[in-house]
């Protein structure tokens, strides 16, 4: 039986790491929530290299039901990598990504699709009450902070797996590292109307967490990145630019203030480092300003090789036509 494109709405997308002990809870609570609706769905599970029964558990399910696909990777590449992969098969207007262990409630989907209905580009879920120990709730607090912080957006929970996107939002979004947690940043910095919603987060029954501390990290390294390609990806130039003349004006003070000791004080210009600390930071500026100009005709040449634009149009009105 073929799934037809144009009947399916909704695309549910649930990376799977050993999760042999929660995957037939959760595909049977979706399939109770979707048969209440009269919404055309698929449910793409997204096997990443599980080591336990997971796969044999999804090739059955799948072979027994014809909304449901399996997407099988050769090794473990990471949740971004799996939600990337689901994207792109998805058929569905609404996408709607999920977690595999059980903690995200399907009960909350309908909640989700009747904002995107309503005009949002983009749901996301907050977990106001989380059901996890402090050692997984620290990392996400700490996360949750900085992304507020340096991006603007006021999400409380990026780190929650539960959104819904409109599929145009996702169209021209490719996913890195850990940057799956940042489509709702890009939606808004794009201009798309993002708005978060309170979910019910239930404990984990079975399996492991595979979440810890060193995600923060990852996380913030993946930050300073879609920030720096949000800022300066059409001008790097600027970046680089403003850096390398500050580096240049503190060159150039510490040598000032070498010359000054130099002939007020008789300090010999061999007696202090100031010199040679002044030439270096002189140094580092200059290669500051040619990274960026090699940068700048690298952007170019990105965006004229495969004639891109620096803009996206959301619509054009135009009364003659």
């Amino acid at each position: 039986m073929q799934k037809s494109l144009s009947t399916i709405n909704i695309s549910i997308i649930i990376p799977v790491y050993n999760e042999e002990e929660n995957i037939a809870n959760l595909y049977g609570e979706l399939k109770s929530i979707f048969s209440c609706t009269s919404r055309k769905y698929e449910l793409i599970f997204i096997n990443d290299a599980s080591s336990d029964n997971s796969l044999d558990i999804l090739r059955n399910i799948s072979l027994k039901d014809p909304c449901v696909k399996v997407i099988n990777f050769w090794r473990n590449f990471g949740q971004t990598a799996a939600l990337s992969a689901g994207i792109e098969h998805a058929k569905g207007e609404i996408i709607i990504p999920m977690d595999g262990d059980g903690q995200n409630d399907p009960a909350d989907i309908p909640l989700f699709v009747k904002k995107i209905d309503e005009g949002f580009a983009v749901v996301s879920g907050w977990r106001k009450n989380r059901k996890d120990s402090f050692i997984r709730v620290l990392p996400s607090m700490i996360a949750n902070l900085l992304i507020r912080k340096i991006t603007g957006v006021k999400i409380h929970d990026n780190g929650c797996s539960l959104k819904a996107y409109k599929r145009e939002i996702l169209e021209e979004v490719r996913l890195y590292g850990e940057m799956h947690r940042f489509i709702s940043v890009y939606a808004s910095w794009s201009g798309g109307k993002v708005t978060e919603v309170v979910v019910n987060h239930r404990p984990r029954i079975g399996g492991k967490s595979k979440y810890g501390m060193s995600r923060i990290f990852k996380v913030i390294l993946d930050l300073y990145v879609i920030k720096f390609l949000y800022s300066y990806m059409n001008r790097p130039i600027h970046f680089f630019g403003k850096y390398g003349f500050r580096f240049l004006a503190l060159g150039f003070g510490i040598l000032t203030w070498a010359i000054v000791l130099k002939i007020f004080y008789h300090r010999s210009l061999i007696s202090t480092p100031l010199p040679q600390i002044g030439f270096s930071f002189i140094l580092v500026a200059v290669q500051l300003v040619l990274t960026g100009i090699v940068a700048e005709l690298m952007m170019r040449t990105y965006y004229e090789s495969q004639n891109k634009k620096p803009y996206k149009i959301r619509e054009i009105i135009d009364s003659n036509k």
